[in-house]
């Protein structure tokens, strides 16, 4: 059975970090692109990071750079999102994806809030 399940979010006050853990089970990891997105209430799913399968490249959305690093541990079949410096702007339910890398195939989590306020 295949599962990507995203843990870490909570409330916190701005300036503050988290980190966002995304384990997954029931497919081979190694073999995926690991993207996090987030979603904001009355907004659309947005990208906010990438990270090869072998974790050698990495690229971030223009309103991350800088603050967040995502990272991997392909012995742990787990993905991470390094968040620092956080706004109330990055308040929103944060998942994270899968993407087979010979083939369009994806999963995605359940998603995990996070949330940033004083």
């Amino acid at each position: 059975q295949v599962q990507l399940v995203e843990s870490g979010g909570g409330l916190v006050q701005p300036g503050g970090s988290l980190r966002l853990t995304c384990t997954a089970s029931g497919f081979t990891f190694s073999r995926y692109t690991m993207r996090w997105y987030r979603q904001a209430p009355g907004k659309e799913r947005e990208w906010v990071a990438v990270i090869t399968n072998t974790g050698d490249s990495t690229n971030y959305a223009d309103s991350v750079k800088g603050r967040f690093i995502i990272s991997r541990d392909n012995a742990k079949n787990t993905a991470y999102l390094q968040m620092n410096s956080l706004k109330p702007e990055d308040t929103a339910v944060y998942y994270c994806k899968a993407t087979l890398i010979t083939g369009p195939l994806n999963y995605w989590g359940q998603g995990t809030q996070v949330t940033v306020s004083s």
